[in-house]
């Protein structure tokens, strides 16, 4: 299986999400957000960004 996008509310109302690797560890979290559609295009957003992006080190 490989890493999935989780969507959930958190204490204060708003929405984020996190992304999970296939071994179910918390690899990445998002901003919060007003709405729950506004988060999953969050999670589209870092899927687009994310193909393809060269990995460099900071500061480099």
């Amino acid at each position: 299986m490989s890493g999935k996008f989780e969507v959930y509310q958190d204490r204060s109302g708003k929405y984020r999400f996190r992304l999970k690797a296939s071994n179910g560890q918390v690899v990445a979290t998002g901003e919060a957000y007003e709405t729950k559609a506004a988060a999953l295009k969050g999670c589209q957003s870092v899927v687009k960004a994310a193909t393809g992006a060269p990995v460099v080190e900071a500061g480099a």
